[in-house]
């Protein structure tokens, strides 16, 4: 039987390394493998927006309706690094070179054409760009996977691997099908015990991809492929393990990478915006029981964290810290909601509305708080229509950061009270303490400042020295 695995965008940008770690690498042969990759590392945040700082990309300036030469300088731009990295790839091979130069060529002066069209139409009143906005974005996103995707077939080819480009972008297609349509088609009928597919992490299909996981769309991608043709495995290359807290934070010798987990924790960390796999895309693979493997893509050798449906640690133990920086908790206090359910009802519903990741929520008698994640023009959008609909209301909203133990099974006496203790003597205030009955996780609010700190101390207090030797 044979594997589908993802390669992200930072480990594919070191594609000398991943022929070698991976593609050429025996596994025990090179074939029974389907890969799906995502674009190098950038080449999305250029056709997109940067997906940290938020700097415009070609469809952020595009989607502004401004002046048409910024999001035309922005496609120059793009191409000129995607040829870059042709000329980095195949700079021995000048044969391969204008293949890969041709093919991006073709992609990007299609893609121009269209978009000069488009912003041709909505120049005419009856036209609104909103209109053709989902449909700029997921044409711009697949052009990333389809150079990534193409090139590697090129290079595997180069040396004798027979692969071949599975393209599932919808370029030129005369139809959209459903995802597990598209897939069965693509799939059916090919022979992996000879051939090695090269995928695009992005696939345009009939639910429209990036409406529900705008950027972590090649996880989906990557998981219905694992479904659809039944792999006996699905893995995961990063360029870092999964491991019990994130060595830029924790003296990298303290930790060690996890080496067995479930889907559970997996949600847990996605929850923080620390995805292994986001939530609905390991649901169809979580269901079928087919596991999971994290791996560091230049550590081959390691065999990673391997996440079951079922697997519940042995020992009752914390397996992982993890957190995030960026939150903000909003605060409602109001007297008059107590005992109103209608009040709670509505008050849920214009947060689930808002945009915004939910980390987690608490209620008491006459205050709920809210702990969210998402960009500060969401959070006042939401704070301004908190404040119109509930004007008695005191709303606060605070930046806090939000550190988390999380494990399979942490029913562990006295835990919180040595979580408590660790954050009390590293100096770091707690401002809200969060754990459900379940006992997978506990959630603490702490001020920004003290974010690794918290994290550090956490990793101290409750991971100890033999779980760290189990896990490595």
């Amino acid at each position: 039987m044979h594997t589908v695995e993802k390669i992200g965008g930072t480990s594919m940008s070191r594609h000398a390394e991943v022929l070698q770690n991976l593609w050429l690498r025996p596994a025990p042969d090179l074939y029974q493998r389907i890969f799906v990759v995502s674009a190098y590392a950038g080449i999305t945040d250029s056709l997109l927006e940067h997906k940290k700082t938020g700097e415009s990309g070609v469809y952020a300036h595009f989607a502004s309706a401004g002046n048409g030469a910024q999001w035309r300088a922005a496609l120059d731009k793009t191409l000129a690094r995607m040829l870059e990295i042709n000329q980095s790839m195949f700079s021995q091979n000048e044969v391969l070179q204008r293949k890969a130069d041709n093919f991006i060529q073709q992609r990007i002066d299609g893609t121009r054409a269209c978009l000069e069209q488009i912003a041709g139409i909505c120049a005419y009143g009856p036209f609104q760009l909103s209109e053709y906005l989902q449909k700029v974005r997921e044409m711009l996103a697949g052009l990333g996977e389809a150079h990534s995707a193409f090139n590697s077939v090129l290079l595997l080819r180069e040396h004798n691997v027979n692969a071949c480009f599975v393209d599932l972008t919808g370029w030129e297609d005369d139809s959209i099908k459903p995802l597990d349509a598209l897939i069965d088609e693509r799939f059916a009928g090919m022979d992996l015990t000879n051939l090695l597919p090269v995928v695009t992490g992005y696939a345009q299909c009939s639910e429209g991809l990036m409406c529900s996981f705008d950027r972590g769309y090649s996880e989906m991608t990557f998981s219905r492929i694992a479904c659809r043709t039944n792999a006996r495995e699905a893995i995961i290359h990063k360029e870092y393990h999964l491991s019990t807290a994130d060595p830029a934070i924790v003296p990298v010798q303290e930790v060690c990478p996890i080496g067995s987990t479930n889907y559970d924790v997996a949600d847990q960390l996605a929850n923080l915006g620390m995805e292994a796999i986001h939530p609905r895309a390991a649901k169809g693979m979580r269901q079928q029981k087919i596991p999971l493997r994290v791996k560091n893509t230049f550590e081959p050798e390691h065999l990673g964290t391997l996440i079951h449906y079922d697997y519940v640690s042995e020992k009752p133990c914390v397996e992982i810290i993890a957190g995030s920086r960026n939150v903000f908790a909003l605060e409602v206090f109001d007297q008059e909601m107590t005992g109103d359910n209608h009040y709670t009802l509505a008050l849920n519903e214009m947060v689930a509305k808002a945009g915004l990741r939910i980390l987690t929520k608490d209620v008491n008698a006459n205050t709920f708080s809210f702990y969210l994640q998402g960009s500060l023009d969401l959070i006042r959008n939401l704070l301004q229509k908190i404040e119109k609909n509930y004007p008695d209301a005191d709303v606060t909203l605070t930046k806090v950061a939000m550190v988390a133990a999380i494990g399979s099974n942490m029913k562990v006496p006295g835990i919180l009270n040595r979580a408590v203790q660790s954050l009390a003597a590293a100096g770091v205030n707690i401002l809200s303490i969060h754990q459900a009955m379940r006992q997978v996780d506990i959630l603490l609010a702490v001020p920004p400042a003290d974010y690794e700190t918290a994290v550090t101390a956490l990793h101290r207090g409750l991971i100890d020295e033999a779980q760290l030797r189990r896990a490595g």
